[in-house]
């Protein structure tokens, strides 16, 4: 079997862009990848473009020898453009395998641990508290849902002072935690917002009361021993990690004890031969891993794999979204998604179809502006 070709679909996934990669072989078994946007969108065609030239004629169930290649063929550490390509061919190559072979990609790991995967909701804002109940309801209702990620910002981070913005997150995950079901959990999502490790800890430290499933991304991620201090400081589990992309960098964060749960993202960090290393590190240092997530059925799938067959799992993210171009998504029952032994590859159909007609949107992250002019973190 030899890989012959590589396409590229430019799509959505409710209002965001995502790329999708087909890898086609000589035996008319083909596979899909998903990359990550990091924009610009449109980069990682020629990028793709360009590694296909370096992969044509190859095995494609040589997964580990194709990753590498691509890794070391860019010389230079290949950066978030050229990880998120790797990405995406790396999963279609697990996908030709696993329907080459007959079976579902997690079989081809090892097997699976577990029966079901759990997830949480990404909620990602922080709606009023009854509007939040009745959003987290309709969710538990429809999908089994008991864990959500919310954010703790309830004001604009720049307009007045620290103090108030800690005691208002305080105060609203207070009221969240007495108007939903007491088992039910919720982790709050800094989003690398705050600069000085001694405001994350106080917000941190402000929520710890109510008991947050996790804190998620405080600070930047450049200074990873400033990740060791806040940790030490905070009274909650701190979870990073959407951020990083090598193996490497997951293994300094750790060794300065700078996480209790690890965040990588499987359409980031190079595919799932990467993924599986970084799984590997966090284990060894008895940190959980808690996927990032927040994209379509496709990523999804390939999340379902990863987690089937990690033990040290600790929840995958799940953004509910309707797609044209997945017909059979993996949805939640009773928060988890089922594993699809009878199914070859991720177990997901794309309708390529639909594929056909460009459903393109431009979406641009907004970069906060402070009240002197200078520019705040996004």
């Amino acid at each position: 079997m030899k890989i012959t070709a590589l396409r590229t679909y430019m799509q959505r996934v409710d209002v965001r862009p995502r790329l999708l990669v087909k890898v086609e072989t000589d035996e008319g078994v083909s596979g899909w990848g998903e990359a990550y946007n990091h924009g610009p969108d449109h980069a990682l065609i020629p990028v793709l473009e360009y590694m296909f030239q370096q992969i044509e004629g190859v095995d494609p169930r040589r997964v580990e020898y194709v990753v590498r290649r691509l890794l070391q063929e860019a010389r230079f550490p290949p950066g978030a453009i050229g990880l998120a390509a790797i990405a995406a061919i790396d999963q279609a190559l697990w996908d030709i395998s696993g329907k080459a072979a007959g079976l579902p990609v997690y079989m081809l790991l090892g097997g699976n641990v577990r029966d079901r995967v759990p997830v949480y909701c990404g909620v990602y804002t922080a709606p009023d508290p009854p509007a939040c109940r009745d959003l987290t309801q309709e969710l538990n209702e429809r999908y089994g849902f008991t864990a959500f990620k919310l954010s703790p910002y309830r004001r604009d981070l720049y307009a007045g002072r620290w103090g108030n913005v800690v005691k208002e997150a305080a105060e609203y995950f207070a009221e969240i935690r007495s108007i939903h079901p007491v088992e039910w959990e919720f982790a709050f999502e800094a989003h690398a917002r705050i600069f000085e490790p001694r405001q994350a800890i106080q917000l941190g430290n402000a929520l710890a009361p109510y008991d947050p499933l996790w804190f998620e991304e405080p600070i930047r991620p450049e200074y990873l021993p400033a990740w060791g201090h806040l940790r030490s400081r905070l009274d909650v589990p701190l979870a990073t990690g959407e951020s990083l992309f090598l193996p490497q960098d997951f293994l300094a964060l750790l060794t300065a004890g700078g996480a209790d749960i690890v965040q990588p993202d499987v359409c980031v960090v190079g595919g799932l031969a990467q993924m599986r290393r970084i799984a590997t590190i966090a284990e060894t240092h008895y940190a959980s891993v808690a996927p990032h997530n927040p994209m379509g059925p496709l990523a999804t799938a390939v999340n379902v794999h990863f987690a089937a067959a990690h033990h040290g799992l600790k929840l995958v993210e799940y953004k509910p979204c309707e797609t044209t171009w997945c017909p059979d998504p993996y949805l939640p029952v009773d928060g988890y998604l089922e594993l699809r032994p009878d199914r070859p590859g991720w177990g997901v159909e794309i309708d390529e179809s639909v594929l056909g007609s460009d459903d393109y949107v431009r979406w641009e992250r907004v970069l906060p502006i402070r009240p002197d002019g200078s520019t705040g973190y996004v």
